[in-house]
């Protein structure tokens, strides 16, 4: 086998390879949204909002984010929850947009929160984005086309 053959058919198992591995992430991210989306809604009551900061060292700078507590009910037990999305709460250095995300979530205010059946002491106020799955086709890209550099260089082979 010429090593041009040898070099595109790992080329192209790589790459269908690398298209295989997000195509499963992404496809994974849109399955955990579209449960979490299917999670029981109830209200929920804001009990406590305030920016929260740290520095990690003397040298670094100070980063915030929204520290939220809020109660719901859950089959008529009282329950409480810190969470805004499945992945926390998140930091930034930007202490203007996290003061704009607390103004969403003043003390006292009704809202939404989307509560894992299986666990109910976990719950989120904003379920993820099935934004993954609509976008699967991207790295299905790579899948195909990678199968496509190893389909036509073994083709290629086969001829005289």
């Amino acid at each position: 086998m010429k090593s041009s053959i040898v070099f595109l058919v790992v080329f192209g198992l790589v790459t269908a390879g690398i298209g295989g591995l997000f195509t499963g992430l992404m496809w994974d991210s849109f399955q955990r949204a579209s449960a979490m989306h299917g999670w029981p809604q109830v209200e929920a009551v804001i009990l406590s909002s305030e920016v929260e900061e740290r520095r990690h060292d003397e040298y670094s700078s100070k980063e915030y984010r929204v520290k939220l507590l809020y109660g719901y009910e859950w089959e008529g037990e009282g329950m409480t929850g810190e969470l805004l999305t499945a992945r926390g709460n998140p930091w930034s250095k930007d202490l203007a947009r996290i003061e704009r995300s607390l103004e969403k979530f003043p003390v006292g205010i009704k809202t939404t929160a989307y509560v894992n059946p299986a666990e109910p002491d976990y719950a989120v106020l904003k379920p993820d984005s099935k934004a993954a799955g609509y976008s699967i086709w991207f790295p299905l890209l790579f899948v195909v086309g990678g199968l496509g550099i190893v389909v036509r260089a073994l083709v290629r082979r086969a001829r005289p």
